[in-house]
């Protein structure tokens, strides 16, 4: 559900808004613990992890492209 979810940045980071979940990297040796995320800026193509939780909190990131 997560893996190539679509989401906004509430500010702009290095001049993207829009980004895609590109992969997500569980917890060694778990298959049920997410740990961080890579979102993908859609314009650039320039990647980032980020603690999956973080796209949790509405301040920085809302869900889908607005």
């Amino acid at each position: 559900k997560l893996l190539l979810s679509k989401w906004t940045s509430a500010t702009v980071i290095e001049k993207e808004k829009h980004f895609i979940v590109s992969k997500v990297h569980w917890k060694e040796g778990s298959t049920t613990k997410l740990e961080k995320v890579t979102i993908e800026a859609i314009l650039t193509k320039n990647t980032k992890q980020i603690p999956w939780e973080t796209l949790k909190d509405r301040s920085l990131w809302l869900p889908g492209w607005l």
